[in-house]
Formats: C-alpha cells, structure tokens, sequence
C-alpha cells in the first residue's frame, strides 16, 4: 500500500498506537471517563464488560470492504481491501498491542482525577473489543486471534464488529469454535439503493454478499447483535419500518442495538450536524421498531451514548456476560 509509513505516522499522532504491518490500538474516550469516574460505555451497562479494562484493538487498521459516509475514520486512508502477503502473527499482535496499550495508559498515572486502583487494573485487559478501524474480518488468521485470546485466563470476553462482507470468514470462525464472545453486525440501511448511497462499498455484489451474511447469522453459535446506525434524515424514515424489521427479525440476533450517527470525525466531510439524532428521536425510532417487531423488546437505554438496546425475547443469553 503506497504512503503506509505516512499514514502510520499521522495515526501514531492521533494517539494511535501501531504494531507490525496492519494491527493498532487506541485508548478511547470511555476508557479515559472510567478512570476518572466520569461514568462508563454502554457495553458494561449493557453486557457487563468492565469499561477501564477493555481494550479496543484492530488487525486491519487501513483495510475496509466500504468508505461509510458516516465513519469518523479518513477513507483515503482505507483504500483497499485485500491485505497483502506480509500477515503477522496472531500471538505476536496481540502482546504487541497490549504492550503498547500499556504504554499509552501509563501516562494516566499523574492525573489525579484517575483512580489508582482502576488504572492498575485497567493494564491487564479482561475485555477485547476488535473493532477500532477496518473490517477485521479481512484477517485471514482472525480466527487464531480469537483462540489465543480465548486461552489468557484474564480474559473475560471477546467483541468483533464486522460490516458483513466476509461470509465465508465468518462461516469458517463457526465451524473452527472460534468465533468471538459476541459478534456484532452493521447495518445501517434497509434496501440496495441506501445500501450504495451510505456505506459506498469498493466490491461489487456487495449487497448480495452482505445478505449472505444475513442467512447466515442465525446459524452462528455465539450471542449476537445487530448494531444499526440512526442518520437523521438519511435513514431514519419511518416508512423503512417494515423492510427493517424484516431483515433485523431474519438475522434472529439475541440483541439490536439501535444508535445515533456521531458528527464526528472525518464523517463531518459526508454528513452535517443535523444528521445526528438526539436520544429522544433514537428511542422513538426503537419504539416503532419494537410495535412492529414479533420478537425484539426494547430492555435498556444509555442517554449519554444515544444508543437503545432491544433484546430477542427468543434469545437463551442472559444480558451480562458472566466470568
């Protein structure tokens, strides 16, 4: 990939941290907020996954099958899908990055609003969240990352956030017992046409493959969530309601989570302000969902994420995550 160096760079000083040929770390915003007892993310109000100690990690920070108009993250550094032949080690990133997550939080240590005790906890991750930049999917040794992690004892659970476009992967993460703890999927949009117009995929047949992932989904043996993002007058639009909730009630995922789009970012090139709904019309949205939906009930909300969390009454999953 031409200009990788560059691009490393620029990342490195956003706060990223890079190991190897594709993988990186990244300290977010909850991470900091917990150790300063300024509240937590909304997967340990919702799943149990202790915020301070989750570390969100991806092997394929510039690889991407789409340039989401609503991504915070720039396209132009994302312009392929298909990795080259130099892959690393999944052994090998995953100390790397927990090494270089270690370094980044060190510098907490003289803040004196960081409680000393969660900072100390927080150097050993208990949670993974493999989902800060690109579509890990593209990993063709992801599975080997999610058995290694699954062999530390620390480690409590494992999320993987993919866009969909990887079936085959995700097929092959089933029949190997190494899918992750829980495996989201995004979608954002009800139909091809919307499909194309957000999440402006590089591949073609992408919708077609994007379903395939779709029948798939109930098959997978692991807990499951949808993660649709809310876009204020893009894709918000009630009279989608019925196309939503067929392809949400297809997938039968144990959770949906319904969240608002973030001006954030380099998505501020695509989107404006007022393409970013406030709690109240994310909650209202849901409420619709859950009036037309035979299985999904909203269960929970965190105002100050703009996110609403539905649950698969069908669903055999307990909504923490036990140790």
């Amino acid at each position: 990939m031409e200009n990788k160096k560059e691009i490393f760079k620029d990342l490195e000083h956003k706060h990223y941290r890079i190991f190897g040929e594709h993988s990186a770390v990244e300290i977010c915003e909850w991470n900091k907020k917990a150790l300063r007892g300024e509240g937590v993310c909304y997967k340990q109000k919702f799943y149990n996954v202790d915020c301070h100690r989750c570390a969100q990690i991806t092997p394929t920070v510039l690889w991407c099958h789409q340039n989401c108009s609503f991504c915070w993250r720039p396209a132009n550094y994302m312009p392929a899908w298909e990795m080259g032949e130099r892959i690393d080690d999944p052994k090998d990133i995953i100390e790397g990055l927990f090494i270089k997550r270690q370094k980044l939080l060190s510098g907490f240590g003289g803040n004196q609003k960081v409680n000393s005790k969660l900072l100390e906890e927080s150097l050993t991750p208990s949670h993974v969240a493999i989902s800060l930049a690109g579509e890990p999917t593209i990993y063709p040794k992801i599975g080997e990352m999610v058995s290694y992690l699954k062999s530390k004892k620390e480690i409590k659970s494992i999320f993987i956030v993919t866009n969909g476009l990887e079936p085959k992967r995700l097929e092959e993460l089933n029949n190997n017992n190494c899918l992750p703890t829980q495996l989201y999927l995004s979608i954002e949009a009800p139909n091809k046409d919307l499909h194309f117009k957000i999440n402006r995929p590089k591949i073609k047949n992408s919708w077609e493959i994007f379903n395939k992932t779709l029948e798939l989904f109930p098959k997978l043996n692991c807990r499951r969530v949808l993660r649709f993002t809310m876009i204020k007058g893009i894709n918000d639009s009630l009279e989608y309601l019925d196309e939503y909730v067929k392809l949400f009630e297809k997938t039968d995922s144990d959770f949906l989570e319904i969240k608002s789009y973030m001006f954030l970012g380099y998505s501020r090139e695509n989107l404006k302000f007022e393409n970013m709904p406030n709690h109240e019309e994310v909650s209202n949205f849901a409420k619709e969902i859950e009036k037309k939906s035979s299985k999904f009930k909203i269960i929970d909300e965190q105002v100050a994420s703009r996110i609403v969390l539905l649950k698969n009454k069908n669903s055999k999953y307990k909504n923490f995550i036990k140790d």
